[in-house]
């Protein structure tokens, strides 16, 4: 990513302190109790599956052997112990079978709960995540792709639970096998202990290179996942166009070279790890091959070199099962090394997110519109858009050297008046409107409705103050019905149809086989645009707003839909204020007033009979979309 493509996301990501500290901090800490039970019963788990080896070189010598050796384990008291050889060998069978029976009970007890306080974290990263995006200004969504916000919802919240699940717990149990065993055998035998652990500092320097080799190789990975996938879902979501413009090869050839990216940094950390993985058996395999020469020579011959005492075989046995047991934690390393870094790329993500401070949102002194009427005035409105990380947060965005999309503009639109907004494409028409519903603020100038600035109320009695219906219509894979009383959600059946017929669109529900319980699938795929229109149109007659936003309604359907749909919104917009953004001029001649928007500025007004007598801007784009008349 270069300076230029990286965003203020991305660096408010760089900034984040020990992602993974901060993760048990805000998520591990009310949920401790599950934490410290999984790592209580995981220690459990791995201390006792130590014991069975030491029984067992125990028993050799003092039951199986010349029973002249005294039969002693480590923090086992001498009382506890029987003096017989019969007693002693069912007190061995009792401890074997009693050590496997804890740990079997315990990595029980542990899988449970450390699943349990992992899925719950990711539980918690996911709906924490979800309603802070749902909380974010609009333009944090107008600079992310949607596949890039699914990632932290979906990769990245599991990233962190086979983090906490499976790394944590793996962690525990490669420190507990290491420092038990090294805890046994100098126990039992210091000097051949010594022998035995003489390869950890190589093990040691050989894991800590390899965690600073990998990393870099790592990140390049994670790098590669995400352009690959981004090339994908925009692949996928173009298909339309790429099946239009015949592009199907150039469009694979794009995805062969981002897949092909992933292969390589995927091979360039493969390779690190099997040189990791056979290094590390092969050190563990000196590790074997000296206590086993030593060893065996100490009891065949004696003491060799500068090593003394006697060496018995049952200890010899229990070297041998021990010095097998650092292999397999430690090869363990290399994936969790993948796993914590994964985490911590996640982490950045996730708390990048969490840490992008919210503009739009009520002041704490806000107070709640009461029945408002709908008077709306737009005084002085300039807007420019910013970068939603780096504003300062204050009442209006700092547009910074961005070219401004709103300058000065002002007009009042009473109770049961209608005004209208027409210019073209990238005008400002829709910003002006979404000022009115908070969706962004303005950066000079004020809004306000029954003569409340917007900033000074609740957003949710303005929004609920204010329908909208956008150009874009979203429809939500479910029901019609769904999908008309979605925002009303305790709204009648009865009423959900009288909201359909006030919008003409109760005769084409009726008309489908399972009439209001018809699913539309995801956007709305299998219905028309026109349809999918008047669809929202019943949607905002169910909320009944004092003030309706029609966002070129009808923008995406033919003339006879286009006359169906605008005889709705004569009956919506009788007895409430209407603002209308209209590109077809012939769906606003009835508007009280009519403003003409050219970069950014109001460029005329009027009514239109006002504005073709003055034969300015708006005659000129009536004529040309009249044929001259």
């Amino acid at each position: 990513m270069t300076a230029d493509d990286e965003s203020a996301f991305d660096r408010l990501r760089a900034e984040v302190d020990r992602p993974l500290t901060r993760l048990f901090r805000e998520y591990g800490a009310s949920r401790k109790r599950w934490l410290a039970l999984g790592l209580a019963a995981n220690l459990l788990a791995q201390t006792a599956s130590l014991v069975p080896p030491v029984v067992l070189g125990t028993a050799i010598d003092a039951v199986f052997g010349s029973q002249t050796t005294p039969y002693a384990l480590p923090l086992v008291p001498a009382a506890w112990i029987p003096t017989t050889p019969e007693a002693q060998f069912w007190f061995s069978a009792w401890l074997i079978v009693g050590a496997f029976a804890t740990a079997a009970v315990c990595t029980w007890v542990y899988g449970v709960t450390a699943n349990f306080f992992a899925h719950d974290v990711m539980h918690a990263v996911r709906t924490d995540s979800f309603e802070k995006l749902l909380r974010l200004d609009m333009q944090f969504f107008d600079d992310k792709q949607t596949g890039e916000v699914m990632a932290i919802l979906n990769n990245d919240a599991g990233n962190l639970e086979v983090f906490l699940d499976n790394a944590l717990m793996n962690s525990l149990r490669l420190l507990v096998m290491v420092g038990g065993i090294a805890f046994i055998l100098f126990s039992l035998n210091p000097q051949l202990a010594l022998v035995t652990l003489v390869v950890v500092p190589g093990l040691v320097g050989f894991t800590l290179w390899f965690m600073r080799a990998v990393a870099p190789r790592y990140r390049a990975r994670q790098s590669a996942v995400a352009s690959f996938n981004t090339r994908i879902e925009n692949g996928i979501g173009g298909v339309e166009l790429v099946k239009t413009t015949n592009s199907e090869s150039f469009e694979s050839g794009r995805v062969r070279d981002s897949s092909a990216d992933v292969y390589e940094t995927t091979m360039s950390v493969l390779k690190l790890s099997y040189l990791y993985r056979p290094g590390m058996e092969l050190l563990a395999g000196l590790s074997f091959a000296a206590t086993f020469v030593v060893g065996g020579y100490w009891l065949l011959v004696g003491a060799p070199g500068p090593l003394a005492g006697e060496l018995s075989v049952g200890t010899f046995v229990t070297f041998i099962f021990m010095t097998q047991r650092f292999v397999a934690p430690l090869a363990e390393v290399s994936n969790i090394v993948d796993q914590v870094q994964n985490a911590r790329a996640s982490a950045e993500r996730v708390f990048g997110l969490a840490d992008i401070p919210v503009h739009i949102e009520d002041r704490p002194d806000a107070v709640a519109l009461s029945d408002p009427e709908g008077r709306v005035e737009y005084e002085s409105v300039s807007f420019a858009y910013s970068d939603p990380v780096l504003s300062d947060g204050g009442d209006s965005a700092d547009g910074g050297d961005d070219p401004p999309v709103l300058e000065d503009v002002s007009f009042d639109a009473a109770p049961g008046e209608t005004v209208a907004f027409v210019g073209p494409t990238g005008a400002g028409k829709s910003t002006l409107a979404k000022l009115l519903l908070r969706l962004y603020d303005p950066t000079a100038g004020s809004v306000r409705l029954d003569g409340e600035d917007v900033r000074a109320v609740t957003l949710d009695s303005l929004r609920n103050a204010v329908g909208y219906v956008s150009q874009d219509t979203h429809l939500f894979d479910g029901t019609i019905a769904e999908n008309v009383r979605y925002g009303r959600f305790d709204a009648s059946d009865e009423a959900v149809r009288e909201a359909a017929e006030a919008a003409e669109a109760h005769e084409f529900i009726a008309d489908m086989p399972e009439g209001y319980e018809t699913r539309v699938g995801e956007r709305g795929v299998k219905l028309s645009g026109g349809q999918r229109q008047r669809i929202a149109l019943a949607r905002a007659v169910l909320h009944d707003p004092p003030v309706l936003v029609l966002d070129e309604a009808t923008s995406a359907v033919d003339t006879e839909t286009e006359r169906a749909i605008q005889r709705s919104l004569d009956r919506l917009a009788e007895d409430r204020t209407t603002l209308v953004i209209a590109h077809r001029l012939s769906t606003v001649v009835d508007a009280d007033e009519i403003l003409v928007l050219e970069d950014g500025r109001v460029v005329e007004r009027g009514t239109h009979d006002d504005l073709l007598a003055r034969g300015g801007r708006y005659a000129s784009l009536w004529r040309a979309q009249t044929n001259g008349r």
